[in-house]
């Protein structure tokens, strides 16, 4: 059937169609939002025992040198054979990391969702710690709900949902619109939807 035919046919297979591919695109990402909205607003009441893992080694002195010869401030890349070696020694996720250099030691902070961990390097005795904090899956979860610590990726992914998830709240408006004649309730529930928090901002936020 063609538009010129029956356009309200046409505007309705077209929502329709928009609608639950952008329901189809969303359904995953609405339950993680919602359930993780939950747990953000509950967070004082979900303990969580946090995991500490320390290790400690010291340098070899065949890479004494080349941590001499870095930077003496500033943030710079770790040296290759000193990351290689922090990674295989520490479990340090250094291998192509950059730090921040002192005259003292080398810093470097790894921050990730749900957790974070770090490595310091004494530059005189080439003593190195290594520290990796994991707060749970609910923190992960958490955290992947306010893009904390999580890359491009995962912050491109929230863009594409939100834009997944207006199509769905447009389509879904507009087929409110074209049923609205036979279903009376339509606008005073799209009403209600609308009232109902800003009376709450208003009333119950200070």
């Amino acid at each position: 059937m063609s538009y010129a035919a029956n356009p309200k046919g046409w505007w309705l297979r077209q929502l329709r169609t928009w609608h639950w591919i952008s329901s189809a695109l969303c359904l995953v990402g609405i339950l993680l939002f919602t359930i993780t909205g939950i747990t953000l607003n509950h967070a004082g009441q979900i303990e969580a025992e946090p995991r500490i893992v320390t290790r400690e080694a010291v340098l070899p002195d065949t890479l004494m040198d080349e941590l001499a010869t870095g930077p003496e401030e500033g943030r710079a890349a770790l040296p290759g054979a000193i990351a290689s070696w922090a990674a295989d020694e520490l479990g340090a996720p250094s291998v192509g990391a950059s730090g921040e250099w002192s005259d003292y030691e080398v810093y470097l902070a790894f921050p990730r969702p749900g957790g974070d961990a770090w490595l310091a390097i004494d530059r005189d005795t080439g003593e190195a710690m290594y520290e990796s904090t994991s707060r749970g899956a609910v923190a992960y979860l958490n955290d992947l709900h306010k893009g904390r610590n999580t890359g491009w990726g995962w912050r491109a992914f929230i863009d594409i949902f939100a834009v997944a998830c207006l199509a769905f709240c447009l389509t879904g408006l507009a087929l409110l619109y074209l049923y609205a004649k036979g279903r009376r309730l339509t606008w005073p529930l799209v009403g209600a939807g609308l009232a109902i928090p800003l009376v709450i901002a208003l009333i119950f936020i200070h």
